[in-house]
């Protein structure tokens, strides 16, 4: 039986979209353990033995008012963690007990004998390298936009001669501020006459600009197929959510095949995949986010995204 058998949920403080999904197991009666690993020390305890009982591990997470028997977890919703920076200690402490707490709290959870990981987060950081999904995307034989990485500044400016329109995109995001003010890396135009040597330090991606008519949001969980086209005047969408519309979209069979396989490929349940549709009709590939945000979009058009990964984490529904 699994009635008693807690879903964990590992998430930052604030997460409305693991909210969502909270309240749908809430409404299934399925209990939640929900934690944050910043929150190591009086907010949050991990114990566990190897080697000295009949199971090959035994353990506990603890939170003020949950507590989960490690060898009982029927899921893990694997959403947004934080780990703990340690702030408060020099910085050589800090670097070792944020080691020690990656390395202890993350491989306890990880040696779990879990049924179902959404995602686990060694399948998240393999399925994250954007190379490796562009290659992977065009042996299912998505439209692939011509790409280069490099960080050779004459390779650079040779490739954006050669394409009619070129845009660069960061190969991960990553928090970053210049004179205190946040910088996001949107997608963006690129002539050749821009590129310089600062290209050198680190590798850069340069895409050329598919002429699409739309773009997609696509949420796979389990064997749900969730497709949502988002209508735009911006290159990159992400700038104004307030100037967006959405319609719910029916991909061909082939295209969503190809976007189970991927993830099969990957050993993921679950991604956000971003697609483009040009004139012609044709869906081109442009990134798999293993963890992507979809809130929004259940709020907007009403599909049953939650209900979904409810569904996946109750019943282990992968396939």
């Amino acid at each position: 039986m699994t009635e008693d058998r807690p879903v964990l949920v590992v998430t930052e403080a604030d997460d409305l979209t693991a909210d969502m999904v909270i309240s749908e197991l809430n409404r299934r009666y399925v209990p939640v353990v929900r934690f944050n690993p910043a929150d190591i020390g009086v907010g949050l305890t991990v114990s566990a033995r190897f080697g000295t009982c009949p199971v090959s591990m035994a353990g506990q997470v603890r939170t003020p008012s949950r507590a989960a028997d490690l060898t009982r977890v029927r899921a893990v919703y694997w959403r947004r963690p934080q780990w703990p920076a340690f702030s408060h200690l020099e910085p050589d402490d800090a670097r070792f007990a944020a080691a020690q707490v990656r390395f202890g709290l993350g491989g306890t959870l990880y040696s779990m004998d879990c049924p179902l990981w959404v995602n686990h987060p060694l399948r998240i950081a393999a399925a994250d390298y954007k190379p490796a999904q562009l290659a992977l995307a065009q042996r299912l034989g998505f439209a692939v936009p011509a790409t280069l990485v490099t960080n050779d500044p004459d390779q650079a400016r040779e490739f954006v001669a050669s394409q009619r329109d070129v845009i660069f995109k960061t190969l991960r995001w990553t928090p970053y501020t210049r004179d205190g003010v946040p910088v996001t890396g949107w997608a963006d135009p690129v002539t050749a006459d821009e590129i310089n040597e600062s290209v050198r330090v680190a590798p850069h991606l340069f895409q050329s600009r598919v002429d699409k008519v739309a773009d997609l949001r696509v949420l796979v969980v389990g064997r749900h197929t969730f497709a949502v086209r988002i209508r735009s005047d911006m290159l990159d969408w992400r700038k104004d959510y307030s100037a967006l519309t959405y319609t719910v979209d029916h991909l061909p069979d082939r295209v969503s095949k190809a976007l189970h396989l991927c993830l099969e490929s990957l050993g993921l349940v679950s991604g956000s995949f971003d697609l483009a549709v040009d004139r012609t009709g044709n869906y081109w590939w442009l990134e798999l986010n293993p963890n992507g945000q979809w809130g929004w979009l259940e709020t907007e058009t009403g599909l049953p995204m939650s209900s979904a990964f409810a569904d996946l984490l109750t019943q282990g529904e992968s396939s």
